[in-house]
């Protein structure tokens, strides 16, 4: 009798430890606190429910197979999220879903700028332009006074600049040839004058500024400019009348200068210009008769009169701004 008990204890643990092992798969995670109700008889069987008790996995899963249908997992507390979206995440953290008063909201003043426009390509404003050029001269047909120039300025606002501008002529000047035919031939001879430098002070205003299509395929950035200023030139006679007895000294006057310009933009710090300029000033030139008691007298040298002269110029050059880049500041 005593084998007997002890055999049938024996087979009861070995049956109920496959069962348990089941029990433990099914539920997994998603019947960790379910319960499951097991009941033995006396001839050694057990049945084991294959519903949770507190909770249904989502989907139709059953415990005994140790299987359970995808659709979710479950809760401690038996509640399992269908996916409903926000509703869901809102019950699971309420902060963060926020409360907003719709209608509040839309009645709200909206402060915040609105700018219509394009920015500006390049700002201006508090840069430097260094702009190195070559200056060619249009209004004189009997000598040309082309030449190197520098400009230099800074932009007090985005559209006003001062600055410096300086020129030099001496080894440019060119003596057209026809001069001297007309002069051996006609026995007639027209004054004419070089250049040495000239520099002085201007200021400036950016009066146009936008954008044009070229060839329907390329946009450029471009603004155009008027300019002004006042400083010294430095020039002389040439001697075509008596050459052999004169010899001019070089003599600085005073100049004033106008004129407008157009800058294309190549990036944001570089850019080509154009500027059309005229420099005016009171000229000495060449008497035209020569004295016959003491030529080398060079009082005598000078035509009495004054001449207003104007110097009309193309300048062709670049505009470098430094520093190169900059931040658009927007009001707040």
């Amino acid at each position: 009798m005593k084998k007997t008990g002890v055999g049938l204890l024996v087979a009861t643990a070995l049956w109920l430890v496959p069962n348990y092992g089941w029990a433990q798969k099914a539920k997994g995670k998603a019947a960790a606190s379910a319960s499951v109700s097991a009941s033995a008889d006396t001839s050694g069987d057990a049945t084991a429910s294959g519903d949770a008790a507190a909770g249904d996995a989502t989907g139709t899963g059953d415990a005994t197979t140790g299987e359970a249908t995808p659709g979710g997992e479950a809760t401690p507390g038996g509640d399992v999220p269908g996916g409903e979206g926000l509703e869901d995440i809102c019950k699971i953290d309420p902060t963060a879903c926020p409360n907003l008063d719709m209608d509040k909201e839309a009645a709200r003043k909206f402060k915040e700028p609105l700018y219509a426009v394009q920015q500006i390509f390049a700002l201006r404003v508090r840069r430097f332009e260094l702009a190195p050029f070559w200056s060619f001269s249009l209004n004189d047909q009997f000598i040309q006074h082309p030449g190197p120039g520098l400009g230099f300025n800074y932009y007090i606002s985005n559209v006003l600049f001062v600055g410096l501008n300086g020129e030099y002529f001496q080894p440019f000047n060119q003596d057209q040839s026809f001069n001297a035919q007309v002069r051996r031939a006609a026995r007639v001879a027209v004054p004419l004058t070089e250049y040495q430098w000239m520099a002085g002070v201007q200021v400036g205003y950016v009066f146009a500024y936008g954008k044009f299509a070229f060839l329907s395929d390329f946009i450029f950035q471009y603004d155009a400019y008027l300019v002004g200023g006042v400083g010294a030139i430095s020039d002389r006679p040439i001697a075509v009348v008596d050459p052999d007895n004169r010899n001019f000294d070089w003599k600085v006057g005073l100049q004033v200068n106008a004129g407008a310009g157009l800058r294309v933009w190549v990036n944001r710090w570089l850019a080509a210009t154009l500027e059309l300029r005229d420099y005016a000033f009171n000229d000495k030139l060449e008497k035209l008769t020569i004295s016959t008691t003491n030529p080398k007298d060079s009082s005598q040298w000078y035509d009495t009169n004054s001449h207003l002269t104007n110097n009309v110029q193309a300048q062709l050059g670049v505009s470098i701004f430094i520093p190169f880049s900059f931040d658009y500041r927007l009001p707040k």
